[in-house]
């Protein structure tokens, strides 16, 4: 099992910047591939970013695109989301979450295909 605590939500202007962390303790860290889901107020979760277990494939989704980038340091047990550009509608709460898996390629963006979660770092993005 692993237990995955997510940090670095805050407040930030339209156009700032935030890097949010989630770091992972328990079973080696390496087996697993990574996401990030948000959920704003009264929407379901929906799926930003996922990396492989090896860090060499990733994922996004259209709406952060080119604004986003999710990373990960297996010799420090945490994954990472650099986040620029940042819009009001990126306002949600963000959930880092980790997929056991034996292949180094796979990343997956369901959220059912992840077995453990974080609690949540909030993000708000005023206009």
């Amino acid at each position: 099992q692993v237990q995955l605590v997510e940090s670095g939500g805050g407040l930030v202007q339209a156009g700032g910047s935030l890097r949010l962390s989630c770091a992972a303790s328990g079973r080696t860290f390496s087996r697993y591939a990574m996401t990030w889901f948000r959920q704003a107020p009264g929407k379901d979760r929906e799926f930003v970013a996922a990396i492989s277990r090896s860090g060499g494939s990733t994922y996004y989704a259209d709406s952060v695109k080119g604004r986003f980038t999710i990373s990960r340091d297996n010799a420090k047990n945490t994954v990472y989301l650099q986040m620029n550009s940042l819009k009001p509608e990126d306002t949600a709460v963000y959930y880092c979450a980790a997929k056991d898996t034996y292949s180094n390629s796979y990343v997956a963006t369901k959220s059912y295909e992840y077995d453990y979660w974080g609690q949540g770092t909030q993000v708000t993005v005023s206009s």
